[in-house]
């Protein structure tokens, strides 16, 4: 069957990833209605021989575009991938999933049924493959489309004028960047735009259990702030919301108030050790002042 694409460029930021990368590539390059360009920001510093191979075979007919990077940072390659793009929009994707067939296609007829929108798509985690859509909890797994005041970072797309005139992603959500889609959600909608939810822009999304945001480890097991840094310093750029500074103060007593912590008191100190250092380290980002696209490199 003939194949049809879209002026849509797919960004794809992967860390520490194998053979699932290569898998999601496949089903990607497969579809019936595929992106224009699919463009891989590779922040691993060596793969496994037969998956360089299969990337620099891609990349060398043409049928993805390859960008290494030399450290990991989640915010930096989205942002690398769109000053690469060559489409009006771009799709960013996990690079552990599996997408449905309509995946581009219902991406690509959002945008041109709405304006000045983010594309937000429908997210089945494993846990959920089973489960009745009628009992989804998370309001990206649910069949029903609508407006969201959120999105996920594993499946949206957006005009790339506007990510670029916004400044792209604040660079200074490091580590696993926990809450930057907040963050980004807020400054979109106080410039007047709005979230959409196509459930029939679907995909499913693998969690390998190794790469990705799963290289920093466990946030309930580590005296790293490299979860908990995204969630204090969106708290203090959020400053408009009602609330954010007492949450930003509770937080610490929240993150040990939990059925772990509970059963598990010896790991309290090193919860809280985390979450302290995440909070001055938030705080020291905050002070700098955001860290986004110069406006000026593309328009």
């Amino acid at each position: 069957m003939t194949q049809s694409i879209l002026p849509i460029s797919i960004i794809i930021p992967t860390y520490q990833r194998e053979q699932v990368l290569i898998d999601t590539l496949t089903y990607l390059l497969k579809l019936q209605t595929k992106a224009a360009e699919i463009i891989i920001v590779d922040q691993t510093s060596k793969h496994e021989i037969d998956v360089e191979r299969q990337l620099r075979e891609w990349q060398n007919s043409g049928l993805i575009k390859l960008i290494n990077l030399p450290k990991p940072s989640i915010p930096y390659a989205m942002n690398e991938g769109l000053l690469a793009a060559e489409c009006d929009i771009v799709l960013y994707l996990d690079d552990d999933i599996i997408p449905e067939q309509k995946l581009v296609l219902v991406h690509w007829q959002a945008h041109q049924e709405h304006s000045n929108v983010i594309v937000a798509g429908r997210v089945i985690q494993p846990w959920e493959e089973a489960q009745n859509v009628s009992l989804a909890k998370s309001p990206f797994s649910v069949t029903e489309s609508g407006w969201r005041d959120q999105f996920m970072g594993g499946n949206f797309s957006i005009h790339t004028s506007q990510l670029l005139n916004l400044g792209g992603f604040d660079e200074n959500f490091v580590k696993v960047a926990y809450q930057f889609e907040a963050e980004f959600a807020y400054r979109f909608s106080q410039a007047g735009g709005k979230i959409r939810f196509e459930a029939e822009a679907c995909i499913h999304h693998l969690k390998a259990s190794s790469g990705g945001t799963r290289s920093h480890g466990h946030h309930l097991t580590t005296t790293l702030p490299n979860h908990s840094v995204g969630a204090y310093y969106y708290l203090l750029c959020a400053k408009n919301l009602q609330g954010r500074f007492i949450q930003f103060l509770v937080r610490p007593i929240k993150s040990v108030a939990t059925r772990y912590h509970l059963s598990h008191p010896w790991s309290i100190p090193m919860t809280l050790v985390a979450e302290f250092r995440g909070m001055f380290w938030a705080t020291r980002l905050f002070l700098r002042g955001p860290s986004h696209i110069d406006r000026h490199v593309k328009i």
